[in-house]
Parts: structure tokens; sequence; C-alpha cells
């Protein structure tokens, strides 16, 4: 007998009972919905790839999530809803998964979707490529396609985050007859992909625009409403304000402006400025030591760095208030897991310099203490701002800070390939568990040079080890939360992480635009269902 989910639960909260089945209804079109219409939008930065199975940067997977779908996608209630499979199955040992998929899907070329791409996807891009899926599928054993519908998953142990990860991004699922015998890496369909979603890619003009194009063949019937999607490329921040405030463009997403410009444009009739639609999208942005450093490995020095920076007056002053200090790695959004019992460093320059001093690290002559290199993320003036609050409160107490600017592939080659840096400024996505945003950063497994976004600060702890892999297995809802609650505890004891602030994103988009947050997170919903209402 097969259980469906309870209505009432939460995915993040959920344990794996005996034969339990993963399925909701289909998502529903809005009454009075109007085809057609092109939408332009504007994504910032530049992707630096479209192989979002490889890089998850939010740029490219803003694009990448228009053109292919995953076997599910969440909603606003982080409740899954069919895409390319219409149903999962778990054993009640919670070792075998059953995923039951949809018929009649093509890719954007014509040939059928079949088990056999999810059978590929799952041994070879699961397993090999994609960080989300290489730690989530880890004790996956066997995958067999006893039909064209059906895929069958074993796994060694059971593994309750699935529930969670079955999305486009976290479990991709690629053309098999693209992409087996290729090397995968620098496949040419990395940068002009082909997929199942509601768009077909049709051109990316490097630093101009990406254009994409309705899929008139597409697995739901009268979906998507749009006929063009373009993606603009539009650096300057004040480029974007100005775009969105004559309509070159439509629709911003994550932040496209300042603070400034969005309460001004808050006030136009013809905008909408809103949080809604980023309830699985909780980010915080940290400072990433690099703990192969010899004096960024001393733990008195990474807790004075905190103690010498205000972060009250951080979000104020750089962002506006649309952000709040953080208190650990999981963000107080996802509140089945979040703890604010963990050790704090207010702010306390004092504190900071005594610290440094107990370090080893007394000001010489001239003032200083020593020299860091800060690269901060090069995603937009507000980061470039966050990292010139760092330099002057780091510079406060003796620490002479060289800030540093650097376009985004050679960023992400230093930090993730490298570990070419000392100190540098970054963000990321908690999403709807843990296990999917959070444990990457500090699990010692994780760490997998030249892939972005892992461990890169070089942290090995082993009680942070066990404390995630007892996680990663654990059934019982209650013991996985205590687990992680443990674990945030240990992360700011030993601060791997500086974790400064959590987002609080907002989006900018034209008042005629329909189902913009039917999503969970803006930067990855497929725009199936969004449309211009003429009417208004």
């Amino acid at each position: 007998m097969l259980l469906a989910l309870s209505a009432s639960a939460t995915l993040g909260s959920l344990g794996w009972t005996p034969a339990q089945a993963l399925t909701q209804p289909e998502p529903l079109g809005e009454q009075g919905a109007q085809r057609g219409g092109s939408l332009d939008a504007v994504v910032h930065p530049e992707p630096p790839t479209l192989a979002f199975f490889i890089n998850t940067s939010t740029p490219g997977r803003t694009v990448a999530s228009k053109i292919f779908d995953g076997l599910f996608d969440y909603g606003p209630d982080l409740k899954p809803r069919p895409q390319l499979a219409e149903s999962v199955e778990l054993s009640a040992d919670g070792l075998t998964v059953h995923i039951h998929l949809r018929k009649n899907v093509l890719w954007h070329d014509g040939k059928p979707f079949s088990s056999a791409d999810v059978k590929f996807s799952a041994k070879v891009i699961w397993r090999q490529y994609a960080p989300t899926a290489r730690r989530v599928f880890q004790h996956l054993r066997r995958v067999e396609a006893p039909d064209a519908h059906t895929v069958v998953l074993s796994l060694a142990k059971p593994t309750p985050v699935i529930l969670n990860a079955l999305d486009v991004v976290a479990a991709p699922i690629l053309p098999r007859h693209l992409y087996e015998g290729t090397d995968i890496p620098n496949n040419p369909y990395n940068n002009k992909p082909v997929g199942t979603g509601p768009f077909v890619f049709k051109e990316w003009q490097r630093g101009s625009f990406i254009a994409l194009e309705r899929f008139d063949r597409y697995w739901q019937p009268g979906l998507p409403y749009l006929d063009r999607l373009t993606f603009k490329i539009i650096p300057d921040v004040a480029g974007r304000a100005a775009a969105l405030e004559t309509g070159a463009v439509q629709y911003g997403e994550r932040n496209p402006v300042t603070f400034a410009d969005a309460d001004r444009l808050a006030a136009s009739p013809k905008l909408v400025v809103s949080t809604e639609g980023y309830n699985g999208f909780a980010g915080w942005l940290w400072l990433i030591p690099n703990l192969r450093d010899p004096i960024l490995g001393q733990l008195k020095v990474r807790q004075a760095l905190l103690h010498a920076i205000d972060r009250q007056g951080l979000v104020k002053t750089v962002w506006g208030g649309y952000a709040v200090p953080a208190t650990g790695p999981v963000s107080s959004l996802l509140k089945t897991f979040y703890t604010a019992d963990t050790p704090q460093y207010p702010f306390d320059r004092k504190k900071a310099e005594a610290l440094l001093d107990e370090a080893g690290y007394p000001r010489k002559a001239d003032g200083w203490r020593f020299k860091l290199d800060h690269d901060f993320i090069p995603f937009g003036d507000d980061y470039r701002r966050t990292g010139e609050y760092v330099r002057q409160a780091l510079r406060a107490v003796g620490i002479d800070v060289n800030l540093r600017s650097q376009d985004l592939p050679t960023w992400t080659r230093n930090v993730f390939t490298d570990y070419n840096f000392q100190l540098v400024s970054s963000w990321g996505i908690n999403w709807q568990d843990p296990q999917l945003g959070v444990e990457q950063h500090y699990w010692s497994k994780a760490e997998a040079k030249g892939t972005p976004w892992q461990n890169a600060s070089g942290y090995a702890s082993a009680e942070a080890d066990r404390l995630l892999e007892a996680a990663q297995v654990e059934r019982d809802p209650a013991r996985r939360v205590q687990l992680y609650q443990e674990f945030q505890k240990l992360a700011q004891k030993d601060l791997a992480l500086l974790n400064l602030f959590e987002f609080r994103w907002f989006g900018v988009w034209d008042r005629r635009l329909r189902n913009v947050t039917d999503t969970f997170d803006h930067s990855q919903s497929n725009f199936a269902h969004v449309w211009f209402d003429r009417r208004a």
C-alpha cells in the first residue's frame, strides 16, 4: 500500500515511512492566461557557462532551468510538483527508489525522452559531475531501467534528502544520445544545450544576450505561454535600473538593482518590487578564510575578524536592510533546522585587537599587524561595497587589506581550482535542507578541486564529518534536526566560514507579468506558466 505525503508536511522535515509515495497533482494553468509575447529579462553577471550540471552558479542556473526540466520542481510551499517524473515510490527500508516517468516527452531535437536518459544521467552525471548529486546519491549502488518509463535506484544506505533533491539542478537529466561516450566537460552542447524544458536555446552572443524560444512540442499542452525569452547582459547596475524603468527589460531577479533604486522603482505604477518567490532560496553571505594560509589557519585570527566587523551596520548601510546578521550557516528562514543557540562574535574592536595580540600579531611600528588580500565575489556593486566595508573594518584593527577585483572566471579558478587566495567573500543557498546547500562547504569529502562552490577553505574536522554523515542516513526526522543543530554549533566554533548575514532577496518585474512567484526560487523557475496580462 502506498502512502501519500502529508499535505501539511514540509519536505525538509520528512523522514521516510514504509512504502512512501511522492506524487502531487499536476500544476494547473491560470484561468484567463494569454498566449504570446516576448519577455526580455536581465541576467547578472553573465553566466560563465550553461553547463549547469558542473557549475551551479546562479546566473547559469537562471537560464538553464528554462531549457531543462527536472524530475520534479518545488512550489512556494516547498512541496514537490511533477515534471519529468509523475511519481516516486520509496521502499519500506529506504533502499529502493522507483521513479515513474512521464510519457510523450521529447528532447528539443525531437528525440524521445526515456528511462535510458535518466539511467545514463544517474550513473554518469550524478556520480561524476553534478556537485549536489555526487553527495546526495553517494550511496547509489545500482540503476535499472526495466521499461522505457521506469527507473529503479538501489541504495547501499538510506538517503532521506532525496525527497528534497529531485529538481533540475540537484539531479540534472541530460540527453544520453548527445552525451554518452563524449568528453562531457567539453561537450559542445554544454553551451548550446538541448533540453526537455519549455524553452529552446537559440543563440548566445557573449556580452550581449542569450535568446530562447518557445518549445511547441512541450510535454504540457498549451505551455509555455511566452513565445520568446531573452536574457540581456547588462553589467552596469545603473543600466539595469534604467532598462527596467524604461521597459527595455521586464524582469530581473535576485537583487538586479541597488536598494535605493529598488525603493524608487517600487513607486512606479508599471513595476513590482517584491521579496516573494524565494521561500526555498534562503541565502547567506560569508567570508572564506583559506585555512592553508599560516595566518588564517589560526582560530584566534578568524575570531578576531568576526569581532572586527559590525554586521548590523553592514546590512544597514550596504544592503539597505534587505538582509539580517547571520548566527551560523543555516538561515533562520529554514525554520525546521535552524537554531540560534550557537557561539557568537559580537562587534567588539577591543576584543578583536586582544585576540590578534594573543595570536602573535601585535601592531608594528607602522601600525599594521599583517596584510591580507581580500577577493570579493564579482557579482555586482553590492558585493564590491561589502568588500570595501570589510576592508575598512579590518584596517581599523590593524590588518592592512588589499581589495582585489577579478572577473568571474578568474575568481572561480583562483578560489575553487588553484586555492590561490587568502580571504574571499562568497554566498550560497541552504535550499530546502542543509544537506543540499550547507554540507558542501564543511564536509571534508565535499572538497573537489576544480568544482565551484564546494569546500574551498580546506576545512577537515572529524567531528563535523561525523555529524554530517550521520544526518545523511538518519531516517528519524527529529534526530536528523538535532544532528544539524549540533553541527551549527560546531561550525560557529571552528569558523571554517565567517558567516556575515542572511539575504532577503527581491525581484523587479513588469506589473503585467503573472505567475512570477509561483515557485520556491525565482532563479530556478522554468517560466512555463509566466504570461503577460495585456488587460492590465
